[in-house]
């Protein structure tokens, strides 16, 4: 018999001052059995990063992610059907990206753990030339300390302002500064 995923649930409130966004958001989260809670609190974060301050243009939604091997962890499809974001959490390679950037307007990546400046050395030759790519490291200490914030029901506010976040419940804060390791080029 399979295990089956774990179901969470948070109650997210945005304040990013660096996109004038201030927005409430209920969300459920599937972790996948191979999942752990770091992993899952950073896509929970790439939402909180990514969410459009409105839905002309179609919701930010999570996907099958690792249960679909074509689909991201998280994607915006507008009303058309085509997409918007396709946002990828961990360290995918260059054939990924590059697939998910012809078929996506924008890709933003977030790479965390201690092996990432190894995996970006390998990789970042390979994606220079892909414009619509952007690409995230946040500091693995970060990213483990993110994790402590993971519970079956969560209450989180996520506030940013100039490029520093800081991640918090009713009884801590975490800050979580990444790195931009490549930006849009993208004609818009």
């Amino acid at each position: 018999m399979a295990i089956k995923s774990t179901v969470f649930k948070a109650q997210l409130q945005i304040a990013d001052m660096d996109r004038a966004l201030y927005a409430d958001h209920a969300i459920t989260l599937a972790r996948h059995p191979s999942e752990n809670d770091e992993r899952m609190m950073m896509r929970l974060l790439a939402f909180a990063l990514s969410v459009p301050a409105d839905d002309l243009r179609g919701n930010l939604e999570f996907t099958a992610g690792l249960s679909d091997p074509d689909a991201p962890d998280l994607w915006q499809k507008d009303l058309t059907g085509q997409l918007v974001q396709w946002i990828e959490v961990g360290q995918p390679d260059d054939r990924r990206l590059a697939k998910a950037c012809s078929r996506s307007e924008v890709v933003k990546l977030w790479a965390f753990a201690s092996a990432v400046p190894i995996w970006w050395q390998a990789l970042e030759g390979k994606v220079v030339r892909l414009p619509n790519l952007e690409v995230w490291q946040v500091p693995a200490d970060q990213s483990k300390e993110l994790a402590t914030l993971a519970q079956r029901t969560m209450q989180l506010q996520v506030t940013v302002q100039e490029g520093q976040i800081w991640v918090g419940d009713a009884s801590r804060s975490i800050t979580v500064e990444p790195k931009l390791l490549k930006g849009l080029h993208a004609r818009r």
